[in-house]
């Protein structure tokens, strides 16, 4: 199969990639950076080519026609860029994101769309103040991709439009099927964990995502810094299990995923931040021992002070993978030890490869 992949080389893309290669399907990778797939370059069945989807002109068309797939993982992917440079936020994700679609529509290719369980937004159990009976059941907490209700939070909280620009897209998407039959699957992920994830903060500027910062903390010594107390919860994933999910989306063998949503995530692997922090701590503690360096301090800060105004928060997140499991037959297999065992040896091991070869560490740009 000839697959047109756009962010190929970001966490996602560069696991999906190599999965790819190794079922020797032939991959274009459309991305800013390749340094994630850079053990891959020069294999007879992988093209790359270093564009901004941004750029006018750019060939688009072109490639979308000759391309027998096309999976669109081009996004900003976090928070901290929500809040610093929302419009633009918008623009790449809903607005260069369209123009892939409506490509593919054009063309009558089928699309493969990420999306996020951003989406989702909050709980109810956020918003009733107390209100709510047994409001920390699950059952209030969740998803699943055709029945719950999107509850986004108030415009000044404008985190939401990375949430917002990413439903108004599905939206669309939706719309295409509807009206003229348009073959898309959407894909929402919960939290994936594994290698490559980020950058690590003391490597780069910026905000990487929750595990990355506390890995970076305990690695330089730095405070973990708990938003808001780090009483959310999230259900982590780890990156093989989400490719396996997504390459039998991909392949679609019995014909079920046309014009489908579906939640990738593990929710048996639910924890607060704060626990996730601690255990984390416990982790490496237990696995690289150092007599030379006493472990980071968990500090609570607030949003505003770590994103700046208009940040906010999904409160919790549970996915319902029952139409996973139904359609394409996939259960995710890594625990939550497992996964963030197997995920913080490759950080050490990067860090200290790094620092022995002095090059230049990895880069995030895309999911």
């Amino acid at each position: 199969m000839k697959i047109l992949c756009l962010g190929g080389a970001g966490f996602i893309g560069s696991h999906l990639t190599a999965r790819l290669l190794k079922e020797r399907h032939t991959i274009t990778v459309v991305d800013q950076d390749h340094e994630k797939i850079q053990e891959w370059v020069g294999l007879d069945n992988l093209r790359i080519i270093k564009e901004d989807i941004r750029r006018p002109d750019w060939g688009l068309m072109e490639l979308v026609q000759d391309a027998d797939v096309v999976i669109d993982l081009i996004a900003y992917a976090n928070p901290g860029l929500y809040v610093k440079m929302p419009l633009e936020v918008f623009r790449l994700n809903f607005t260069e994101n369209l123009k892939i679609a409506e490509a593919c529509v054009a063309l009558k290719k089928r699309l493969i769309q990420f999306s996020t369980c951003e989406v989702y937004g909050k709980t109810p159990a956020s918003f009733m103040n107390g209100h709510l009976l047994e409001a920390d059941d699950p059952l209030h907490a969740t998803f699943s991709e055709d029945t719950t209700n999107l509850i986004m939070g108030p415009v000044n909280k404008h985190r939401w439009i990375y949430a917002s620009a990413k439903q108004l897209l599905e939206r669309v998407l939706h719309a295409y099927g509807l009206e003229i039959g348009f073959n898309y699957t959407i894909i929402r992920p919960f939290n994936f964990i594994g290698p490559k994830i980020d950058f690590l903060l003391s490597e780069n500027d910026g905000i990487p995502r929750v595990f990355s910062f506390f890995m970076d903390a305990l690695l330089s010594g730095t405070d973990m810094k708990l938003v808001n107390g780090g009483h959310n919860r999230r259900c982590y994933t780890y990156i093989d299990d989400a490719v396996e999910a997504i390459y039998r989306i991909i392949m679609d063998v019995n014909g079920v995923c046309n014009r489908e949503i579906f939640n990738i995530g593990t929710p048996g692997n639910e924890i607060s931040i704060r626990e996730l922090a601690n255990k984390m701590q416990d982790i490496y503690v237990r696995r690289y021992p150092r007599t030379d360096a006493p472990l980071p301090q968990i500090v609570d800060v607030s949003g505003e002070e770590f994103y700046g105004k208009g940040y906010e928060d999904s409160d919790r997140r549970i996915p319902d993978i029952s139409k996973a499991e139904a359609l394409i037959g996939w259960k995710p297999q890594w625990g939550l030890n497992e996964l963030l065992e197997s995920t913080m040896d490759y950080y050490v091991d990067h860090v200290n490869t790094t620092q022995a070869k002095n090059v230049s560490p990895l880069k995030e740009t895309h999911i």
